[in-house]
């Protein structure tokens, strides 16, 4: 049976929009034009265990913004694709780079922008606030919202198919 797990367990690469999933989707301005998101902390660290599980994190997102930057290299995320507009290109880009087919990656989008790389990959993801087009491509909705809680869900979900939940989480248990 294709179930959200039996396609979780085949996950090598797990991909992440930024804004609306990373974030809540909020854009701050500051009145000199940089813009600044918030991240949460529980998502970041269920991302460095999703990469200690063996997985390969990737970001791509539609928008620029150095904040992003700064956060992936706080996080050790090597694949930082930003800028994206057509993100399907994106998408096959990090596929090339990391030797891996589509059924072997994840990826968590919460608008339109984001369906044509949703409609492809192995596991598709999204978040409660996303528009219900995005959400009827998807494999999996998150119960936590974007910037709340939605990457770690996901990132646990992930290691929960594949056995290594429990290994990363006895780590913190010593």
């Amino acid at each position: 049976m294709d179930t959200p797990d039996t396609r979780a367990r085949e996950v090598r690469l797990a991909i992440f929009d930024v804004d609306g999933i990373m974030t809540d989707g909020t854009l701050y301005v500051t009145d000199a034009g940089e813009e600044m998101k918030g991240f949460h902390v529980r998502d970041g660290h269920g991302l460095k265990m999703l990469q200690n599980s063996g997985v390969v994190l990737a970001i791509l997102s539609g928008r620029r913004a150095r904040c992003v930057e700064h956060r992936a290299r706080d996080l050790g995320i090597d694949h930082v694709l930003q800028g994206v507009a057509r993100k399907h290109e994106g998408f096959e880009a990090l596929l090339r780079a990391v030797g891996l087919e589509a059924r072997q990656a994840s990826y968590m989008g919460d608008d339109v922008i984001d369906l044509p790389v949703l409609r492809r990959c192995g596991l598709a993801a999204t978040v409660p606030e996303a528009p219900a087009l995005v959400r009827s491509h998807c494999h999996l909705v998150t119960s936590a919202g974007g910037g709340r809680g939605a990457v770690r869900e996901l990132c646990e979900r992930i290691m929960q198919a594949q056995g290594t939940l429990d290994a990363q989480l006895a780590r913190h248990l010593d």
